[in-house]
């Protein structure tokens, strides 16, 4: 009986997500992200103040991509959320480390191409946790 147990233990640990972003670390990070995005509240409140060049990612995590009120998305981004694809930290976390390959793999189109040029080449976990901390 402990055998079949721990055996069931651990089929359920591998099959369970693994995701690790620190928040916090995400929150001191999102300094590299002001140039371009903020972070407003639906009633208004500015939990971070910052560019309005991308969207407001209050709310990402959850939302579907290339969606979201008051921004013109990239005809790439769009597309990716005409197939319903919501973000996840996991496919956000992806995203930010490369976002223009993040695309190609996504659509399957060496054409697709991402009005964000910035990489985080580290560190993607840590503001995916910050930004699904940031939600209604």
């Amino acid at each position: 009986m402990k055998l079949l147990t721990t055996a069931t233990l651990a089929a359920m640990a591998l099959a369970a997500p693994v995701f690790a972003g620190d928040a916090a670390k995400g929150e001191a990070d999102f300094k590299k992200c002001k140039a371009c995005h903020m972070i407003v509240a639906d009633d208004g409140t500015v939990i971070q103040k910052g560019g309005k060049t991308g969207p407001n990612l209050y709310g990402v995590i959850g939302r579907t991509v290339g969606t979201g009120p008051d921004f013109k998305y990239g005809e790439s981004l769009a597309a990716v959320g005409a197939t319903g694809l919501v973000w996840d930290e996991a496919l956000l976390a992806a995203y930010v480390a490369d976002p223009g390959k993040w695309l190609k793999e996504q659509l399957k189109d060496d054409a697709a191409k991402s009005k964000m040029t910035f990489k985080l080449a580290k560190g993607g976990e840590d503001m995916a946790a910050y930004l699904a901390s940031v939600k209604p």
